[in-house]
């Protein structure tokens, strides 16, 4: 990247860093306008967004208040695409389980909300994964499907079983938390689908890119990029990207593609027997990680209520942050969830809801600990398991002679009878997690100047062009991984 090209990011992102901080802080409020809002209430996108359109083009509002404005709007879009499902899909996808099934059950389930489902624009829309969920949440409906399907078999529970224990041996036989080195290549790619933006206009695409902020993933090389001019991000942004552009072309796809290899290892703490020193609370690092945030640090008072139930008189920040780690594991099954960007306090979600995926329940994970004075932050990326592949978030607990120690509250208690390996992810995180996010609903470098397609979290990636961002029905991507020490 040449230093024009250079000058005029580093304007965008002065620029457009303070919209950025208010467009996280926005996301949890209604808009200035109650019209509006009692719009949104009813179930009435279109005529919100109607309203919307209006405001904005009567003109008078500070360039803020029309990119929440906007915003706003968008957010809308998205919870169709979430809430995409009619009852005739509910029904059809449950008959093979519930051949006969009673009106009085389908309306038990909506009312418990097991069967996620909303009224937009008069007519019930349910969750894309409603049906899937209510077989996770459910118990009589997991029951059922048990019978019908047979035990499911969990192909990374049985690599984990095997693979863990030898974790931990080898940790034991070093002289520090680290062991085992491994080598992990990585090729991503994003594909933007032709027409989403005009012939001639420059696309530009954020890829995740594999972060060295912690000594168990270390020596990053890019080893081919598709664009000649690219930018890393600097680790002083807590999203860690690639950034490239590309002119459209009419009829195809613009596509970005990187390399890269990195050398991981397996690391573990014994936290449960660690000794750990008092903390420094006057110190910037403890007030800082055990502070409320917006806008899903919260400690509301159905919080701090749960937290009394889990911790009660505990005083040991370890043993406070693993009961408040096995109150999650037993009470908090995994499900699949609504984007991010249209839920308002992801923990408020899941303690009311008593159910989320990985990322909602760091979140939960976070918030209890912090409010016992612990501090906690956000991690996330990939798992990069042979023949297990996917998007993933956990968390990092600060412990005075230990520093920041990951802890993954969603894997939890493994199903192995060696107890150090089941307990593993409380202090512990395998070779196989790519770090891309040291933070949540950071900034972006370069800047991003249209709103996010994901607001909290940084692992799909990110495109825009001059008109506005893309979001993910927009565009594809796909992470493909090697392991060379395995192949060699």
């Amino acid at each position: 990247m040449n230093c024009l090209q250079l000058a005029r990011y580093f304007n965008v992102l002065l620029r457009f860093n303070v919209l950025l901080a208010l467009s996280f802080h926005s996301l949890s409020a209604q808009t200035p306008y109650p019209n509006i809002n009692e719009a949104i209430a009813r179930g009435e996108f279109t005529q919100a967004q109607q309203l919307i359109s209006e405001r904005i083009a009567r003109g008078g509002l500070p360039a803020t208040d029309v990119y929440e404005l906007e915003l706003q709007s968008a957010l809308l879009d998205r919870i169709r695409l979430d809430f995409n499902r009619d009852e005739a899909y509910v029904r059809q996808t449950l008959k093979p389980y519930y051949p006969d099934l009673p009106e009085g059950q389908l309306r038990k389930w909506e009312a418990s909300g097991s069967l996620e489902m909303r009224v937009i624009e008069g007519e019930k829309r349910y969750f894309r994964n409603a049906v899937w969920n209510l077989f996770r949440v459910d118990e009589a409906a997991k029951k059922r499907r048990e019978e019908i399907d047979g035990p499911r078999v969990d192909g990374l529970s049985q690599f984990l079983q095997g693979y863990l224990p030898e974790a931990v041996a080898a940790v034991k036989k070093g002289e520090g938390p680290l062991a085992r080195p491994r080598q992990i290549r990585i090729t991503y790619t994003l594909k933007v689908k032709p027409g989403a933006v005009p012939p001639g206009e420059m696309v530009r695409a954020w890829l995740p890119f594999p972060r060295a902020s912690r000594s168990r993933l270390s020596a990053v090389q890019l080893d081919e990029a598709s664009e000649p001019f690219y930018i890393i991000s600097p680790l002083a942004y807590p999203h860690t990207s690639i950034y490239m552009e590309q002119r459209a072309q009419a009829g195809r796809e613009t596509a970005f593609r990187y390399q890269a290899t990195y050398t991981a290892y397996d690391e573990w703490h014994p936290l449960l027997r660690l000794p750990v020193e008092p903390y420094d609370t006057k110190g910037e690092l403890y007030q800082y990680f055990t502070a409320e945030r917006d806008q899903h640090i919260r400690f509301t008072p159905e919080l701090k209520a749960l937290s009394e139930q889990i911790v009660g008189q505990e005083k040991d920040p370890v043993q406070k942050a693993w009961l408040i780690y096995r109150w999650i594991g037993e009470n908090i099954p995994w499900a699949s969830a609504l984007e991010y960007s249209t839920m308002p306090d992801i923990p408020a979600y899941c303690i009311q809801n008593q159910r989320g995926d990985c990322g909602m329940k760091a979140l939960l994970f976070i918030t209890l600990c912090r409010y016992n004075g612990i501090p906690a932050k956000w991690q996330s990326g990939w798992f990069l398991y042979p023949g297990n592949i996917n998007l993933h978030d956990w968390a990092e607990l600060y412990f005075e002679g230990a520093g920041w120690v990951p802890v993954d509250p969603d894997f939890n208690l493994q199903d192995t009878e060696n107890q150090d390996a089941s307990r593993f992810f409380f202090g512990g995180a395998d070779a196989y997690r790519l770090i891309v996010n040291d933070d949540f609903s950071g900034s972006f470098f370069p800047a991003k100047i249209h709103p996010r397609s994901e607001t909290v979290d940084f692992q799909r990636g990110e495109v825009e062009w001059r008109g506005g961002n893309l979001y993910f029905d927009q565009w594809t991507y796909d992470m493909e991984v090697e392991y060379p020490e395995i192949d060699d």
